[in-house]
């Protein structure tokens, strides 16, 4: 069978199949100004041919002097064919409310793209309840269209539900390159509504199912169908390296001492892990540790929870998409269906839900750029003002989890970058929502600490050896000198660090050296 031929098996309702066009007739159907919603998280499950055609429209327009932009929301990170060729084309106008591709960045930092980070729970009911206009079209990747109507997901749900209920026009991309045995997988409930109407999500344990396995979709507002057979963008793991073992050896360490005193089960509470390398490397040490029984309710399926899920170390898994590397993503398409049963995909507004997240308890795993000594992070901005990525659903899980840990190496850029400052360039999480920092040196453990008390912990677990006598050092003449002692700071020198790092390429001063 051929390509178009597997690709139309797909589509399956007659009516629909009608609407089958080419990628570039359907780009000509969206317009100067839309805002559109398309799928894709952490590079799953997004539009890979209609963005690419839109961008050639973009380009073109622009070398004849035409203005021609679009707004962009998701659910998290695409890959290079929509977001790399959009804004390569200077197609974006306003993007959220997460990415990770290098063009967007770049162009976010010069001021050429306006962007807005979002934590991931708030953004399909910032468009429910109109609080970013209205939304043109929904550009959704599917995996088939049934007979009745109703779509199969693909790799990841994100805010599909939301941007096919929201948009006026609807352009689906039917990938062939997605596996039919994705069908089952996925948990869509229908039954948010906005307040004062809202009633409880009868949620109570990860691995439940209380939706629809698909999306339902109003036929008449269908303009096009695309057929595709195009792959995700998956990125490659690093194995885990000596500090990222370490920080993993600490937080397991932490955890089975949790349960020696009684505060958590044996078997845990459900698990959420940021993606990235040290992520995984947790929950490669979860693999290798004594833990039976763990269940997860987080974001994306990584590399390590598919190995806890084939040793029977993890029960089940819910999360909105998958994050995997080329390796293990084969070798996940090629079993799908052994999996459908211990893994949900869910929109990101019940995966990462505040309400869902307290109720189950969940242990929130994060990463961070930098952290001070009274425990505020920020995990989105190097040096301030330059975005890295976004917030993602690093604060959903942080403000509402049982247990809030974030992790980081404690020096970066061949060390001339601490991760424990003083004052940290950029607040995401404030030091209310940050129970415990981690660094490969050692675990702080805030809990019940007064700011000063935890300024002190932090500097001694978590300071690389090269700035900790610095840190010291100004923690002990702000106690002195600063204007209230309740969270001593010196205000003249508090972001010191940044601003000399900025002018000689290196936080430390000669002295501490």
């Amino acid at each position: 069978m051929s390509i178009a031929s597997a690709a139309t098996s797909r589509v399956l309702n007659p009516s629909l199949e009608q609407k089958i066009m080419t990628a570039q007739e359907a780009a000509a159907l969206i317009h100067s100004g839309d805002q559109i919603g398309m799928s894709g998280f952490t590079g799953s499950g997004y539009p890979k041919v209609v963005p690419i055609e839109l961008a050639h429209r973009i380009a073109e327009a622009h070398f004849h002097g035409q203005k021609f932009q679009v707004s962009v929301f998701t659910g998290a990170s695409t890959g290079p064919e929509l977001d790399g060729a959009l804004a390569m084309a200077g197609g974006i106008h306003l993007r959220l409310p997460y990415q990770s591709d290098p063009e967007t960045r770049k162009r976010i930092n010069a001021g050429e793209m306006e962007y807005m980070d979002v934590h991931l729970s708030h953004v399909a009911q910032f468009v429910e309840y109109g609080f970013l206009g209205k939304l043109d079209v929904a550009l959704i990747e599917v995996t088939a269209v049934l007979e009745d109507g109703r779509l199969i997901p693909s790799s990841s749900i994100g805010n599909n539900k939301t941007w096919i209920d929201q948009a006026e026009r609807v352009i689906l991309e039917v990938n062939a390159w997605q596996p039919s045995a994705l069908e089952g997988m996925h948990d869509i409930y229908y039954g948010l509504q906005p307040p004062p109407n809202r009633v409880p999500i009868p949620l109570i344990k990860p691995g439940e199912r209380i939706g629809s396995p698909y999306l339902n979709v109003d036929p008449n507002k269908v303009v096009a169908i695309v057929l595709t057979n195009s792959p995700d963008r998956n990125s490659p793991f690093k194995a885990p390296d000596d500090a990222s073992k370490r920080i993993a050896g600490h937080i397991l360490e932490f955890l089975g001492w949790e349960v020696k005193k009684g505060r958590m089960p044996a078997n845990l509470l459900p698990l959420q892990s940021g993606v990235g390398n040290i992520a995984n490397a947790v929950l490669f040490g979860l693999e290798e540790g004594t833990f039976e029984g763990l269940t997860s309710y987080t974001e994306v399926i990584q590399d390590g929870m598919i190995r806890l899920l084939k040793s029977g170390k993890l029960t089940c898994a819910s999360a909105t998409a998958f994050s995997l590397s080329p390796e293990m993503l084969t070798e996940v398409n090629a079993d799908m269906a052994s999996y459908r049963d211990r893994i949900v995909l869910r929109p990101q507004e019940i995966s990462n839900n505040p309400g869902i997240i307290r109720r189950l308890g969940v242990i929130a795993m994060n990463g961070m750029i930098e952290a001070d000594i009274y425990g505020n992070v920020n995990s989105t901005h190097v040096m301030g003002s330059r975005i890295q990525n976004g917030i993602g659903g690093s604060g959903d899980f942080a403000r509402n989890g049982y247990l809030s840990i974030f992790m980081a190496p404690s020096s970066a850029q061949k060390g001339t970058i601490s991760t424990i400052v003083p004052m940290v360039s950029h607040v995401d999480h404030t030091e209310h929502d940050v129970q415990v920092v981690v660094t490969e040196n050692g675990l702080a453990d805030l809990r019940g600490l007064s700011p000063r008390q935890r300024a002190h912990l932090i500097i001694e677990k978590c300071a690389n050896a090269d700035y900790k006598p610095e840190l010291i050092d100004y923690l002990n003449r702000a106690e002195r000198l600063s204007y209230g002692k309740h969270t001593p700071h010196l205000l003249t020198e508090s972001l010191g660090w940044h601003n000399r790092y900025l002018r000689t390429g290196d936080m430390r001063r000669r002295e501490y050296n």
